[in-house]
């Protein structure tokens, strides 16, 4: 039985920093950015988006009427969710009018959330003949501070996979190779906005992660790493996915090495021009390496997903015949891109300091962002008040 992803959708904020910016007010040198951590941009959140907009941006891009009405499973992987009880499923259901007779819920575990939801609908589908369709979201935002050493791998966005039967894109493969440990690599109270993160320590498990799942996913399958025509990454920022293919391949020869990092690199066109995205990550450069990498229906990709704290994951899926037909064209994406704000260094302080009330009181929320059809209006009475198409929705 065939079960995966069918379709893919994508959106980040319209505002974006230029990391040569950055590094010059920080008195850095760019090419520390640019090379040194391997990105280039980073989207930037202004206060009238979040994750739920950001999320059923990224969903009605993709989603028919028809489609809306067969999901039965709505799932939201987020580690920025805007409420400790609600899950952002709930909202995103009622603005893109989703099928009510559905399960709606929210999963966290770091950046790996994403990827445990979209195992939970291989699963959903597997154990239930009847049901269509699944939709699963990774919508975050990323923040670690101004002047912190974690304020280059900042970003913002979302992802959305609709994961069918008969899958027009990519079919998953079973099984997979997880590992879990309780780790303090990476964390964020609730009494904070900012995550804490210890940078070295985190990159040590992301590694070791990958090498126990690797190994495991080779016992399990008997596969080798000649099977897969390409392997992309949890991205929190390019340079540490490029540590783990640099560690997955080190035994190949150096035409393999080669190959597989020309594949990379496409994978990450839009990790570097976006930024951190936690839980859509890994998914947005599986979105970059099918609209840049070119590789043939059949071909066998590997998948590793990371999430702080810590939980990895690795797996593979197979190209569909037909697959680029499902997407849009790669310069599409990238013009998308091209028509963001570049803030200047006070705008993107700016953005980064006004943050919602946290006290309770109500708050209208300035109209910044013009793009997107939603949009977070404010909050009143301890209800975020959202925005589609003109129509206050709470």
């Amino acid at each position: 039985m065939a079960i995966g992803i069918d379709k893919i959708g994508f959106a980040s904020p319209e505002f974006y920093l230029d990391l040569t910016d950055l590094a010059q007010a920080r008195q850095v040198d760019p090419a520390k950015y640019h090379i040194g951590i391997g990105q280039d941009e980073m989207a930037v959140m202004p206060q009238d988006q979040d994750v739920v907009t950001l999320a059923a941006q990224a969903a009605a891009q993709i989603l028919t009427p028809a489609e809306r009405q067969s999901l039965d499973l709505i799932i939201f992987a987020t580690e920025s969710g805007v409420d400790q009880s609600k899950a952002s499923a709930l909202y995103v259901q009622r603005l893109l009018g989703l099928n009510q007779a559905a399960r709606a819920i929210e999963i966290k575990e770091a950046c790996y959330g994403a990827t445990a939801g979209l195992q939970l609908a291989y699963d959903h589908l597997a154990a239930h003949p009847e049901s269509q369709r699944v939709l699963v979201l990774g919508a975050d935002e990323a923040r670690y501070g101004l002047q912190t050493a974690g304020e280059v791998t900042q970003g913002a966005g979302a992802i959305a996979l609709l994961v069918t039967r008969q899958p027009r894109i990519l079919e998953l493969e079973q099984p997979s190779a997880y590992h879990s440990e309780e780790v303090m690599d990476f964390w964020r109270p609730n009494y904070r906005q900012e995550a804490l993160a210890d940078g070295r320590f985190s990159t040590e498990q992301y590694l070791r992660f990958l090498d126990l799942t690797w190994a495991d996913y080779q016992t399990k399958t008997q596969r080798d790493l000649t099977d897969l025509a390409a392997v992309i990454f949890h991205i929190p920022f390019t340079k540490l996915g490029l540590k783990g293919l640099r560690q997955l391949t080190a035994t190949a020869s150096a035409a393999q090495q080669a190959d597989y990092l020309a594949l990379f690199q496409q994978a990450t066109k839009l990790n570097r021009r976006v930024g951190n995205l936690y839980t859509g990550s890994l998914y947005l450069s599986l979105y970059s390496l099918l609209l840049f990498g070119h590789l043939p229906a059949g071909a066998r990709i590997g998948l590793y997903s990371y999430g702080s704290g810590a939980v990895a994951e690795f797996f593979s899926g197979r190209l569909v015949a037909g697959y680029a037909k499902v997407l849009p064209t790669g310069a599409s994406v990238l013009q998308q891109l091209a028509t963001r704000q570049r803030l200047t260094m006070d705008g993107y302080q700016h953005l980064f300091n006004a943050q919602l009330p946290t006290d309770g009181s109500d708050w209208t929320t300035p109209q910044q962002s013009r793009q997107t059809p939603f949009r977070l209006a404010g909050i009143a009475g301890h209800q975020r008040l959202y925005q589609n198409n003109g129509g206050t929705i709470q």
